[in-house]
């Protein structure tokens, strides 16, 4: 496993981790490393045959149209 050292973090955005840390139940070292899966890692879209039992959360500000046109094009 790699390992990341930050330098120059300001005092404030690192009190600021290690309450968010705190609160979350880790170390700063797991936040930082749950913060940076969060930014980089895209969540797999859901597939438009997944919706029976799903709630209209999970759908909540997707575009209907657009949703079902890349659906329609990852089937060709």
């Amino acid at each position: 496993m790699a390992t990341l050292n930050v330098k120059n973090v300001p005092d404030a955005l690192y009190k600021k981790l290690q309450a968010r840390a705190r609160r979350q139940h880790r170390s700063v070292a797991q936040e930082v490393v749950h913060l940076l899966q969060e930014a980089v890692e895209q969540p797999a879209p859901h597939s438009i045959l997944e919706l029976r039992g799903l709630g209209k959360e999970l759908w909540r500000g997707v575009d209907a149209k657009k949703h079902v046109e890349r659906e329609r094009r990852g089937w060709e």
